[in-house]
């Protein structure tokens, strides 16, 4: 029996990750603040799913929250990272964009870190986190937004470039980076090629089953995102 903690899995891509997971026999730790709404989770498999509510922007919750987890389950296998917050603020209003870095930056860092030291000790693991495509520009809408994905993916890289200390070549990171999925997340009106969430979320578990490195969601979006490289921040300016 292999077990797993999906933090952020009240609803969205997180909810539907757990879904597969409890479907391919693991025992999963459900996460988010409404537990309303975990409970309902869990009525549909009761033996499979563990309720523990909590806000990951309280971080010394979260933290006794992961340890009471590693405590009652003893080895974790495999964590998915699926808290995340954003708002079209172009307005910079303080309250959003703190409300953003907070869940985005400081929360997920957090998360990140256990994750990575309970691996270490394990000598074993998988980290799985949902970024963005919007982690690879600037936007005027959504500033706090798309740099914090932008953290988040290069953090990532770090923690990738880190397992090397963990022995045994057992200990895997997924970056995630989807494109427009139909979730509250999806910022803005008039989205183009927006990814139905059952298509995302299949595409997205089977590069954890993979244990792919990074992967783009859906997957026309390695288009997208190899255009937003070499398009220079002039022409950006423009458009963004």
């Amino acid at each position: 029996m292999q077990n797993a903690i999906v933090f952020g899995a009240t609803s969205g891509i997180g909810k539907q990750l757990a879904k597969f997971l409890v479907q391919d026999g693991y025992t999963v730790v459900i996460t988010g603040r409404r537990q309303e709404l975990l409970e309902d989770i869990k009525k549909t498999n009761p033996k499979a799913y563990v309720v523990k509510p909590f806000d990951v922007q309280n971080i010394e919750k979260c933290e006794q929250a992961f340890q009471d987890i590693v405590s009652e389950l003893k080895e974790i296998h495999l964590i998915v990272h699926a808290s995340g917050i954003g708002y079209e603020n172009p307005e910079l209003d303080w309250v959003k964009e703190e409300d953003t870095i907070t869940t985005n930056v400081v929360g997920a860092t957090r998360i990140y870190d256990l994750a990575f030291n309970l691996f270490k000790v394990q000598g074993f693991g998988h980290l799985v986190a949902i970024s963005s495509i919007a982690s690879l520009r600037g936007n005027r809408f959504s500033p706090s937004y798309f740099a914090s994905k932008a953290y988040q993916v290069n953090y990532l890289e770090s923690l990738y470039f880190k397992s090397k200390e963990i022995k045994g070549g057992k200990m895997y990171v997924t970056d995630i980076r989807p494109g427009f999925v139909d979730t509250r997340m999806a910022l803005g009106e008039g989205i183009f090629w927006m990814a139905s969430l059952d298509k995302a979320s299949k595409q997205i578990y089977t590069a954890i089953k993979r244990k792919k490195r990074r992967v783009y969601i859906s997957k026309r979006w390695q288009l997208i995102a190899w255009v937003l490289k070499i398009v220079p921040s002039w022409l950006m300016k423009k458009v963004m």
